[in-house]
Parts: C-alpha cells; structure tokens; sequence
C-alpha cells in the first residue's frame, strides 16, 4: 500500500482563491488546483491508494464547519482513497468537548498549525488540546519548523516540541517535515528519543518557484540531502517515518520517485511508504476507483 499522510484540498468555491493566496504568500508553484478531484486524479497517476487531507482553522470558530466537511470527506474514503483529519483552533473555546466530538465522528485525528494559529506549540492552550487528544486515540499532525510563508514565526520549533511532548501523557504526534522544515540540525539533537513520527513532506528535492519574479537564492532552493535524511530516518527508526507530500505543493509522482532515489532499504521503504501509516490508522488495502469524484 501507498499512502500519502501530508496532503490538503479546499472546498471547490474558495480552491482558485485559497491556492492562489497561498502560492503568492510563499512564492511556490502547485502542482494541482487544490480540489479533491484533483488530488484523486494525482493519486492515480502516482499510484497512491490513500491520502491523509489536513485541514488548518485559522480562526477558532471554522473548527466545527472543517469537522464536519472532514467527517463527509471520510464517508467516501472507500470510494475516494482520502481520509481527512480534523482541525482544531488553541483559541476554540469549546476544545474539550469538540475533540470528543471529532473522535465520535470517527475522524483519526487532527492537523494544527502554530504559525497560522498564532501560538507557540508549548503554550497551555495546545498542550491542553493534545493531552485530550491523547486521551482520546487521536493521531496528532503539526506543521513542525519555519513555514516557507511565514518565514518570521518560528512557533513549532524542535526544542518547543521537545517540551510540549514532554508535558503531556501518551500521544501519537506525527511532525510535519522531518520533525522541523529548515531546523533539521535541531531534530536530530533533541526529538529522536520522544517516540514522535516524522512525515517526509516537502523535505526532500528543491523549492520549486512559482516565477513570480521573487528573488530565490539558488543556496536556498535545495531542500534536505540524502546523507542528513538516510540518517535520520535511521537515528529515530524507519517504523516512526511517514511518507508524505504536501500536495498541491508537493507533486505526487515527482515526491515519490524522488523518495525511492534514497538510499534506503527495500524494506525500509516499504515501512515508509504505507506500512507505517496503515498501521498509525488501521486502513487496509482498498479497491481503486479511478473515476470516483
């Protein structure tokens, strides 16, 4: 099984507008328009059975309405291969009973964002919301490190992770890229021993500029070497890694054949790119639907 953990859509009215934001703010290119339809139709053209779509509340009263529209994305998740997480917001009010509520749903877990969110991952309101979590069986994303559009909120960094993970019970914590985009150095010395997972997500290959004239320093395009990343994923153990994208910023065919490039093991491989991540969110294999909207 292939299975993508770190995508996003957006609801068909606001993808032009969201994706084109989103494109300015951080001066990439995407490699899709942002719709579920065509996330399914990356999906086969990678020969991706599942993708994890994570959705962020900016604000805290969009929490119930992205748990919902999550909770309808998963009731096609046999016909469609995407199974949604759930959002939640360090200002909602209502964190303790709506974590309740999404795991009712059935929905596996949740994204959170600090620099979108504006608060640093250690603060009392996230360390609240992932021991409930935890409490609860739910599978925790952050967006971990800088944030290629916000480069300025450093709100998820490694030693703040070390200490939120640290803070609260037991927990599955999956940590967006490669546990901190651009503060690798401060991964590999603080979270192997915290039991985190790392999700391979637009760490591996280059920025790719959306030529918007933005002026990016051919030194900053390249992303994460083989070197660091084989070693990695050795130092935290192949069974905590996560294979994921970021699609639409990350293309799908493109993320997975650079990934099989890497001098990893076959069996290592296998553990990345679907075994981890089936285990994490009990799916099984699913009988395609190429044509499924």
């Amino acid at each position: 099984m292939l299975i993508d953990f770190h995508t996003h859509t957006f609801p068909d009215s606001i993808a032009a507008a969201a994706v084109d934001r989103l494109q300015s703010a951080a001066h990439i290119r995407p490699f899709t328009d942002g719709t579920l339809h065509a996330l399914r139709a990356s999906m086969n053209a990678a020969g991706v059975d599942y993708s994890v779509n994570l959705p962020v509340a900016t604000l805290p009263r969009q929490v119930p309405q992205i748990n919902d529209t999550a909770a309808r994305i998963n009731e096609r998740t046999p016909e469609t291969g995407v199974l949604s997480f759930g959002a939640m917001h360090p200002d909602y009010a209502g964190w303790r009973a709506e974590l309740a509520r999404v795991a009712a749903l059935g929905i596996r877990g949740i994204k959170l964002h600090p620099p979108y969110q504006g608060a640093d991952f250690d603060d009392l309101r996230y360390l609240r919301i992932l021991e409930r979590a935890g409490e609860l069986g739910l599978v925790v994303l952050v967006h971990a490190g800088l944030d290629i559009g916000l480069p300025d909120a450093d709100r998820a960094a490694p030693a703040m992770i070390r200490r939120a993970v640290r803070s609260v019970g037991p927990l599955k914590l999956v940590c967006a890229h490669m546990g901190g985009w651009r503060q690798w150095d401060a991964v590999e010395a603080l979270l192997p021993d915290t039991g985190v997972y790392l999700d391979t997500s637009f760490s591996l290959g280059r920025v790719t500029p959306n030529g918007d004239g933005y002026p990016w320093a051919e030194a900053a395009l390249p992303l994460m070497g083989d070197a660091q990343f084989v070693r990695m994923v050795r130092r935290f153990g192949a069974e905590r890694i996560l294979f994921g994208t970021d699609s639409p910023w990350g293309g799908q065919p493109d993320a997975l054949r650079r990934f099989r490039e890497t001098p990893l093991t076959d069996t290592e491989q296998a553990a990345i790119l679907g075994g981890n991540a089936a285990r994490l969110l009990g799916l099984t294999k699913r009988r395609a639907m190429p044509n499924a909207r």
